[in-house]
């Protein structure tokens, strides 16, 4: 119990912290939030990417192995939402923005901040998570962006928005940097490191302001099988996976982690440009973050028991 609420304290509180003073500001200073957005993706994202390849120690079989378990978990989470949509009988709309729902997690500006903190003492840990980062960019934009656009008969694989990523970038260059072991000076290196160390403060105060209006009202049976799949199932096909492919260690720690953050805002962006219950998404983005505090914080514990 004292582990727990060690846990809770040290790690789930300051993200909660930093979420709460993004949205108090937000709501008192009205925050350009298109602005800090782009900061993220174009500036801290990418920076914090490449810092954490640059240091990183993972071999190509061990991307090889993390790759194999974020397809295999993809694929078996994406079956589950279908079939549950399918057996609630839910029409197009619903059945594409909850199988998001459950598909799509919050990698960038919630998982990579809490990866940090638990891993702070193993770089690895962190590194995990910019992979799983990297590949859930690659499902929102080819497997998210598909469900959403096939209510409308649209259903086709964005690759312009998966290039437009910067982050797919700071990727590359993170391993060409690291394969070649390619120096960087001090000059260069000191600020860039500077903005890295930034990222996440900066990442939890933008997701506080993103959730500081909300707009609570008609749970569905729809809403809480989401709440569910994401929070509860997710982990657990996770920890089926690490199991069949026999992790262990600090990256099983890393991948059970990243298996059990919140749903994904841009869930919500998709229901917003496609019409499919707009305001099912978002508040099923805002609950779930919330209710992750308990969760990813049992999740944590549970996986330094296991792991």
């Amino acid at each position: 119990m004292a582990v727990l609420f060690q846990i809770l304290l040290q790690i789930i509180f300051p993200v909660f912290f930093l979420l709460g003073v993004g949205a108090l500001l937000h709501r008192l200073l009205q925050f350009d939030m298109k602005t800090l957005s782009r900061l993220l993706t174009y500036l801290f994202l990418p920076t914090v990417i490449f810092v954490n390849i640059y240091q990183n120690d993972m071999t190509p079989s061990l991307l090889l192995e993390i790759g194999g378990f974020l397809l295999i978990q993809f694929l078996l989470l994406g079956s589950l939402a279908h079939v549950t949509a399918k057996g609630m009988k839910m029409d197009k709309k619903l059945a594409a923005t909850f199988k998001n729902s459950v598909v799509l997690n919050n990698s960038g500006n919630f998982g990579l901040p809490v990866s940090q903190l638990v891993f702070q003492a193993n770089p690895v840990g962190a590194s995990v998570q910019i992979m799983v980062m990297m590949f859930q960019n690659i499902i929102t934009y080819t497997y998210g962006l598909m469900n959403a656009a096939s209510t409308e008969g649209k259903g086709t694989m964005n690759l312009k928005e998966i290039l437009k990523t910067p982050i797919l970038y700071a990727l590359v260059l993170g391993f060409l940097f690291y394969g070649f072991q390619i120096p960087i000076p001090g000059f260069i290196w000191t600020p860039i490191e500077n903005i890295a160390d930034a990222f996440l403060a900066v990442a939890l105060l933008t997701l506080g302001a993103q959730v500081a209006y909300p707009k609570l009202e008609n749970f569905s049976a729809a809403f809480f099988l989401g709440l569910t799949g994401r929070l509860i199932v997710a982990p657990l096909t996770a920890l089926a996976v690490i199991s069949l492919f026999g992790i262990d260690g600090t990256i099983a720690q890393a991948l059970f982690i990243a298996s059990a953050f919140p749903m994904s805002r841009n869930s919500a962006q998709f229901a917003l440009m496609y019409d499919n219950y707009q305001e099912y998404a978002a508040q099923a983005v805002l609950i779930s973050t919330l209710i992750s505090s308990v969760t990813v914080t049992i999740v944590i514990y549970a996986s330094r028991l296991l792991f």
